[in-house]
């Protein structure tokens, strides 16, 4: 067996420990922390103690012992049931409706501030100083502070602004597509990419503005490093030898962060859904919470968990691409 190969396996255990202990977590905390009896009890009139109990107890949601409650949940999900809701319907057509929109924003808003992100901060790292690196690390410092509604609101704000202004429907603002949709195919793929255009921004730019910085002080240690000392001494400028020697070295952490970081997208996600009116796991967990329903909390939290290890096992196979070090091993 390979070097390559053994690596990856050893990598592929480690994140399905780390989904079984995460997914475990989110059922376990859901469980201790919401009441979904507050729901028949908000009823008028409240239906009888005895129908609630009979109600929780088919949907694992009743006041059992925690532990025998998360061997129920555990031997569902083995099977591929995620549970019921509070209300009686499938966690598993929930999230099969769900699941989809959230991808579509995930994976572009990832990709868009994973690119982003390296790029920008590798062009700052080669440069000298001067106004230009500086106004991308103050620019990138503000980003990060602001809240990811605030961005989406702001986009939001600034897209009807814009269309009011020029008297044209340029940027979508809610939703996923127009109702009864464009004609043709690419009045289709036009009008999505009009609604996707905005929520992806409000994701990739903390994304990319915090990835900016690592990738800069990343590159900023490696041009500190004996072999581009050594190149700057047989007379390559700095910004060739940096650029040459450095930013392959410097890109391995970055993706590593990349892969690993996805799981504050799905933190922002759930805000720019519920902004942007996509229906999505990010709005499905917000109305979950609110009405205390373990089940649905608990498969949204094992989806973010499974995305985030996706993401890792596609870091790994990059830095095996990037890094001949790990193939030689």
């Amino acid at each position: 067996m390979s070097a390559t190969v053994r690596y990856l396996l050893r990598s592929a255990a480690g994140h399905a420990a780390l989904l079984l202990v995460v997914s475990s977590c989110g059922y376990l905390l859901a469980a201790c922390a919401l009441d979904p009896r507050g729901n028949y009890e908000e009823r008028s009139p409240s239906p009888p103690a005895e129908v609630v109990d009979a109600a929780l107890a088919e949907r694992n949601l009743d006041g059992r012992p925690l532990g025998a409650r998360y061997l129920t949940w555990v031997s569902g999900v083995v099977s591929g049931d995620l549970g019921a809701t509070w209300d009686g319907r499938s966690v598993n057509e929930e999230m099969a409706q769900r699941v989809g929109a959230t991808l579509r924003l995930v994976a572009p808003g990832a990709l868009l501030g994973s690119v982003a992100g390296v790029l920008l901060g590798a062009w700052a790292g080669t440069r000298g100083p001067g106004w230009g690196r500086r106004l991308c690390v103050a620019g990138a410092i503000v980003v990060i502070s602001t809240p990811v509604v605030v961005i989406a609101v702001s986009l939001q704000v600034g897209a009807i602004w814009l269309n009011n202004s020029t008297g044209m429907d340029l940027l979508r603002t809610t939703g996923e597509s127009t109702p009864g949709g464009a004609p043709g195919v690419a009045g289709a793929l036009a009008d999505r990419a009009r609604h996707l255009l905005l929520p992806t921004l409000a994701l990739a730019l903390p994304q990319a503005a915090m990835l900016s910085l690592y990738q800069r002080a990343f590159i900023a240690e490696a041009a500190s490093a004996d072999f581009v000392r050594t190149a700057r001494a047989k007379g390559v400028p700095r910004r060739t030898a940096v650029r040459v020697h450095a930013l392959r070295t410097s890109l391995l952490p970055a993706v590593d962060l990349a892969g690993y970081s996805a799981a504050g997208l799905f933190a922002g996600a759930a805000f720019v859904e519920r902004v942007f009116g996509w229906h999505g796991v990010g709005d499905l967990l917000i109305d979950a919470v609110g009405s205390g329903d373990v089940n649905t909390v608990a498969a949204v939290c094992a989806f973010a968990a499974l995305c985030v290890v996706a993401a890792a096992v596609f870091a790994d196979i990059t830095r095996v691409v990037l890094d001949p070090r790990v193939r030689a091993e």
